[in-house]
This record gives structure tokens, sequence and C-alpha cells, in this order.
């Protein structure tokens, strides 16, 4: 992204009247562009959004992560997703460079950096056809690397050479369904006094909702489409899974606004997308929980536009878990 951008960007997201801005920065890999482009975008959110509070969050694979940049995060507050699959016969299944290595020394280095030196850090695992089998390695490995919050990202991809099927790699409904439910377990067993002592991403979300929440995660909302892309270039997109034809909002310098594009009946048909959901879902017990699931979902299953790819998980997950979330829920509240 050129500095002229970046600066348009800025004053377009800031010029307007708001108590707060946050700003998700992602890749490809984010810090390739640089420290100094990262402090050029700090130096214009001040200038820009003087009376604003403004957030920003980094994810990134860490390779770049030096203690510049460990100064960097620290002094601004940035929240980091590190992308750590977890020890590193799961890390490395896939996470390798141009030379056939494996990245997990160097990124299990960085996280123990990030947060001795007290980083707002996150670990970020993709849960993928291999990795998906060890839920309580990875759960314990990331506890014992002093990570609070983690986040589980659940794969599936088409596959590139038989488009009415899904990448090799991808975890599988019935694995991944597995998967939140020893997750669950071990999330539940650590509870104390009430509350729960480690945040894990999709498990707060349910949780927040059995407490009267809306979901703080669009997949399990009704409807999605409340934040916008900006590419490098900068054209603007509904989602950050739909950088496509279709979803070109526009771009910075095409004279609307980004809260007109934000509001824009392209963006609105974008959102209702997700409420387009099969009979089948309707008819589902869990659906206020789930509403069909995220909308990628759906589309990069060859077998059903309509019904999620992680339908059967969903399923299996709430019959698990519900009457012990309702409990839990009581619990907290008490």
């Amino acid at each position: 992204m050129s500095d002229e951008t970046l600066e348009l960007m800025m004053r377009l997201a800031l010029n307007r009247p708001k108590a707060s801005m946050g700003f998700g920065w992602q890749g490809g890999e984010p810090t390739l562009a640089g420290l100094d482009f990262f402090r050029k975008a700090v130096e214009l959110q001040k200038e820009y959004g003087r009376s604003m509070r403004i957030s920003n969050a980094l994810q990134t694979n860490g390779i770049l992560i030096d203690d510049q940049w460990v100064d960097f995060l620290k002094q601004y507050s940035f929240l980091v997703g590190l992308s750590l699959d977890g020890p590193k016969h799961i890390h490395d299944r896939y996470r390798i460079n141009h030379a056939g290595a494996g990245s997990h020394e160097k990124v299990e280095q960085v996280a123990e950096t990030l947060v001795k030196q007290g980083v707002a850090v996150n670990a970020i695992a993709v849960i993928n056809s291999y990795s998906a089998q060890f839920a309580e390695e990875t759960y314990r490995y990331f506890k014992e690397l002093g990570f609070e919050y983690m986040q589980f990202i659940p794969c599936v991809e088409t596959d590139p050479d038989n488009p009415k099927a899904s990448a090799s790699f991808s975890v599988s409904s019935e694995q991944y369904g597995k998967f939140l439910c020893d997750l669950f377990d071990l999330w539940e067993a650590d509870w104390k006094d009430g509350k729960p002592t480690t945040s894990v991403r999709t498990l707060d979300t349910f949780m927040g909702m059995y407490l009267g929440n809306e979901s703080a995660e669009c997949p399990y909302r009704h409807t999605c489409g409340d934040y916008l892309v900006v590419e490098h270039n900068g054209d603007v997109y509904s989602c950050d899974f739909f950088v496509e034809d279709a979803w070109r909002l526009g771009a910075l310098d095409d004279g609307t606004t980004l809260q007109e594009k934000l509001n824009g009946n392209r963006q609105r048909l974008f959102a209702r997308m997700k409420s387009r959901i099969s009979d089948t879902c309707l008819r589902c017990p869990w659906l206020t929980l789930c509403y069909g699931g995220c909308t990628k979902d759906r589309i990069r299953d060859p077998r059903d536009k309509r019904q999620n790819h992680f339908c059967k998980a969903y399923k299996t997950f709430h019959a698990y878990t519900h009457e012990r979330f309702e409990a839990l829920a009581k619990e907290f509240i008490k």
C-alpha cells in the first residue's frame, strides 16, 4: 500500500463523528510492509483521529518480528494474533518455507518473547485435517507458553483439481465437531470461582450468547457485513473472504465515503446473503446459535451452497454442550 493510499484510508476512516475505530492489519503477511509503514499509520491515526479511541490488531506469522517490532507493538498497544498451529509436529505440517523447512522454532521464540514483554497476543491456530486430532495437546501447549487467549479457525477450501470436493487438508465436519467438544471439556475444566481462566474465542462467543448477548463473531449472527476491507490499491470489499469482483464496493478515491459504502445497497445485499439458509437450517433446534454459520463455509463446500460445511460439527457440539453452557451461565451470573 502506498503512503498516499494509506493516508487517504486514514482520513476517510477517521473523519466522522465516532468514539472509537478499529483497524485490523492482515495480508498475506502484513509485516512485509515494514515497520516504518506501521509507524506512519500510527502517526496518521494521531493526526486524523485526535478525539477518538483507536485500536490496532495485527495478524502475523511472526517470522519478521524482532526486538524493534516488539517495542513498537507494546508501545502502541497492538493486539497481535500470532499464527501458531501448535507443537512442532502440528505447526510444521503445513507452515514451511520456500526451502521446505518448518517455521516452528522461530514462531515459538516470538511467542515466548511477546508474552514475556507483555504484548497483547493471541495464539491463532488453523484447524486442518491433521491438527484436528490434537485438541488437548495444542490447548495445553498454548497454556505452557503463557497464552491466556486462543483462537481456533477451521480450514476448508475447495480442491483446485476437483471443484466438487474439498481440499485434502480441509478439516471435515465430523473432525471439527469432535475437536470443539474436546476443546470445551478442557476449557470448562479450567473454570474457577464461576469464571473461565482461559479465553477460547469461539467458546467465549457462545458463552456470551447463553448470557443473552449478540454473537461477538459474525459467523453466528443472523446477518453479517459490519466491517469493510481495504486492499493495497485502495479497492474496498465487503469481507476478507470475498475479495472478488462481485463484492467490490468501490475504491477509496471514488468520491463516496466509507460510511456510504458500508450502508450501501451492495453491502446490504451481501449481509442478507448469510440469512438465505436451507430449510434444514430453519428447522434446526440450534438455529439461533448458528444461523447457518459463515457464508464462506457454504460457498466452499461443493455439496450444497446453502448448507454449511460444518453443519454436523455444530449440531454435535451444541448437543454436547447445551446443558453445560446453561449451567455455566447460571454460575457466571450468580
